[in-house]
């Protein structure tokens, strides 16, 4: 019966008492015996019951709950702030509030967020995936009948919606933009190689390497942390090799300014002697020096996005999977070494 919709008969009966004594214990009822708590505990815990105690204050007034959850895996990656944002403009004015958590990819963590929401009786769940997330994760959510919609990685086999970028044609087109620059030693750097949008990022990558009749060389293809620190460690370790890349394709943004900290600590100036392209275009993609030539994905689009899709479902009083995949488009700057000079290329500059 694990991770299924269990109730409090459920749980008493696994316990060999009554139902009023589980909702004593429920309750924190001081007349409950310290012995009938623990074993009533432990029944609970090991069937994956959650309390979702603000459904019972709910059911007490007569109210909705109008709060909806929002998880992360990375708030330190700006990313994830403005896609939050986003969210809050639909949801603040359709009359709902956000509860924002971090997990900082930590599968304990996330488990440990989304039952303290469901416990305050959230009305919905958007979700980036902690690292390693499988549909099993999600299922003691999906069982209680919460809609949830996942965004940027997607859980395989798990019956909830999901709204995705398409990470294969940001790259392919990413590949395509510095070949066309005259590049022809491109590299693949960052993004942790265990989850899917890096998988589908580096194919894209692979077949864009492969239209151009480009030499593949797995050497160039270098995983690190999805951070500024990240960049910084891959593009030294891309320098290192027999190869000299003289471009890159970063997995996000955070990777590619880190990949310009690191050019400059060697003493290269990115957008002239080494050309850059990040993936997300957060806020300060733009204001960079150089501004950071970029996959747009439109994090605060995407969040509004997920907003009324998750609304959707909780407006239809029914949680009915939905898979997008968002267009993503080549935003050119200075970092890849465009100028305005180049006729052929239009390069967005200013604010």
């Amino acid at each position: 019966m694990k991770n299924e919709r269990v109730t409090v008969i459920d749980i008493a009966k696994a316990a060999g008492v009554s139902k009023s004594t589980v909702s004593l214990v429920l309750q924190g009822s001081p007349l409950v015996n310290d012995g009938t708590r623990a074993k009533v505990t432990a029944v609970m815990r090991e069937l994956g019951y959650v309390y979702n105690r603000g459904a019972a204050n709910l059911r007490q007034s007569g109210a909705k709950s109008k709060i909806l959850g929002v998880v992360v895996n990375d708030l330190t990656n700006g990313f994830f702030a403005e896609l939050a944002v986003g969210v809050d403009m639909v949801v603040q004015s359709a009359g709902f509030v956000q509860f924002l958590s971090n997990t900082s990819e930590s599968l304990d963590r996330q488990s440990e967020v989304i039952a303290s929401m469901r416990e305050h009786g959230i009305s919905g769940l958007i979700l980036s995936p902690a690292r390693a997330t499988t549909a099993a994760d999600l299922k003691p959510i999906v069982a209680s009948g919460i809609p949830v919609v996942v965004v940027v990685r997607n859980v395989p086999g798990a019956r909830v919606s999901s709204l995705v970028s398409d990470n294969q044609q940001g790259t392919f087109a990413g590949v395509q933009h510095l070949v066309s620059l005259g590049h022809r030693q491109i590299a693949f750097l960052g993004g942790f190689n265990d989850t899917a949008v890096f998988e589908d990022r580096l194919h894209g990558y692979r077949a864009a390497i492969a239209a151009c009749g480009l030499e593949p060389a797995d050497a160039l293809i270098i995983p690190s942390a999805p951070s500024r620190a990240g960049g910084v460690d891959a593009v030294g370790r891309a320098l290192a090799t027999d190869i000299k890349p003289t471009a890159a394709v970063c997995f996000n943004d955070a990777v590619a300014f880190g990949v310009c900290d690191g050019l400059r600590a060697k003493g290269l100036e990115p957008g002239k002697d080494f050309a850059v392209v990040g993936f997300d275009d957060v806020i300060e993609a733009k204001t960079a020096v150089p501004a950071l030539t970029t996959i747009s994905v439109d994090p605060q689009a995407m969040g509004r996005r997920a907003a009324q899709l998750l609304l959707k479902q909780i407006n239809a009083g029914k949680a009915e999977a939905e898979s997008i995949i968002s267009s993503v488009r080549l935003v050119v700057r200075s970092s890849c070494g465009a100028t305005d000079a180049d006729p052929s290329v239009k390069v967005e500059t200013g604010l």
